[in-house]
């Protein structure tokens, strides 16, 4: 069983570790430190989801649908092109861009966001349902819930580390220039991923 767990870890781990739209996400409000404990548990009960319903089956149906995958792909594509405009305005614009400034989201503002961010990217469900959904069914009936707890704990441990440890970077961000170097980065990666997902589904 180990060996299904340690496959489900590389695989899982592999792939969230990409840069991506939820990571520059829980990132930005670690660095702000804006509720990041429920940023952090959100993000990770929601790829514990996907990734369980990718091992049960749904990722096969899913990609042999043409129609869901345009809708995914299309409907991405205007998520991550607003999300990296609403990037780039950031970086380019005025204003203190200190660690812990900026405009504080409530609750509700902070988890609608986090949702907004994992549930509207199409990559999400094509790296969770599909690819490990795919890889983890292969497993054999036992094996697979290995592999999943496997992707699940890479998950974990990847959403802490970003979240909780951002703060150790703050002292980089401290300066508006870092700033508007990240939201520009991530303004740059989200536009090219929108691009890719509106190729794709053309």
């Amino acid at each position: 069983m180990l060996a299904y767990y340690l496959k489900g870890l590389g695989l899982g781990a592999g792939l969230i570790v990409a840069i991506g739209s939820q990571n520059a996400h829980v990132l930005r409000m670690g660095l702000q430190r804006q509720h990041v404990g429920l940023t952090v548990l959100v993000c990770i009960v929601c790829e514990t989801l996907l990734i369980s319903a990718g091992i049960a089956g749904i990722g096969t149906l899913i990609e042999r649908s043409p129609l869901l995958l345009n809708a995914a792909r299309w409907g991405g594509a205007l998520f991550l092109a607003w999300y990296g405009l609403r990037a780039w305005k950031a970086a380019f614009g005025a204003g203190s861009l200190q660690a812990s400034s900026g405009a504080r989201l409530t609750v509700r503002q902070a988890l609608l966001t986090v949702l907004a961010v994992t549930w509207l990217n199409p990559h999400v469900y094509l790296d969770t349902v599909v690819l490990l959904g795919a890889v983890g069914g292969q497993q054999g009936p036992d094996g697979k819930w290995w592999f999943a707890l496997g992707a699940v704990s890479a998950a974990c441990a990847w959403f802490s580390l970003i979240g909780f440890g951002a703060r150790l970077l703050s002292p980089w961000f401290a300066r508006p220039a870092a700033w508007q170097l990240l939201d520009g980065m991530i303004g740059t990666v989200m536009l090219v991923l929108a691009l890719t997902l509106a190729v794709q589904a053309a």
